[in-house]
């Protein structure tokens, strides 16, 4: 009795298959994948760190990143920034305090101006121990416009004050932008959500530098001229 054959002169089990290829393909996918959750959990950890981190040594300046006011008062939130400046002052940790952000459309001040107000009405800081930067609208900007006239006066060393979340991206930015900086957060909290986005930004901002990621985010967003 004649055996039967494939069309081919071959067993099934000998007939090419083209799996390998997808599999690979699979495996370096999921390789990406994993490193990129690793970096972005690891920047997690270092922005949840430093929320928790206080310096409590001195420096040249205090800054004082910019948070909403209404009509020329401070929110609570930059009201806490501005309480733990003066501190700073006040306890000899700072000969100067740097106070940052501009206005949004419709603001009849901005928020350097508000801060301002606050710092020399309420407590009591002198006018000549006080500077003001009225034109950022974001982190990057704010930071780079103080190291501006910061570096022109030989005040290069600088305690960053901001909310917890936020401490990180701020430090590493003002490193970026010439200063040599240490942070001192408030005692508002470190919601998660706030840490998440952060975590993100300085992941970002890591990879491809802040200024960039502030060029991007200036380009997707619109930002003023």
């Amino acid at each position: 009795m004649a055996r039967e054959s494939s069309p081919t002169g071959s067993s099934p089990s000998s007939l090419p298959t083209r799996r390998g290829p997808r599999k690979g393909r699979g495996f370096w996918l999921l390789t990406v994948l994993v490193l990129v959750v690793t970096y972005v959990f690891a920047n997690f950890v270092d922005v949840w760190l430093a929320s928790r981190r206080s310096y409590d040594g001195t420096a040249s300046a205090a800054i004082v990143l910019g948070a909403a006011q209404y009509n020329g008062e401070p929110s609570p939130a930059l009201r806490g920034r501005l309480d733990r400046a003066a501190e700073l002052y006040l306890n000899d940790a700072v000969e100067f305090v740097v106070v940052t952000g501009g206005g949004r459309p419709g603001d009849a001040t901005t928020q350097a101006k508000a801060s301002y107000d606050y710092l020399r009405s309420v407590a009591g800081l002198p006018d000549e121990r006080l500077f003001l930067e009225v034109d950022g609208t974001s982190t990057y900007e704010e930071l780079a416009a103080s190291a501006r006239f910061l570096t022109r006066d030989g005040l290069t060393d600088v305690i960053v004050v901001s909310d917890p979340y936020h401490v990180r991206r701020a430090e590493l930015i003002a490193e970026e932008v010439g200063l040599t900086a240490e942070v001192k957060p408030t005692d508002s909290a470190a919601p998660f959500a706030r840490l998440v986005r952060e975590s993100v930004a300085v992941s970002l901002g890591r990879a491809i530098s802040f200024r960039r990621l502030e060029r991007v985010t200036c380009f997707i967003q619109g930002c003023p001229d």
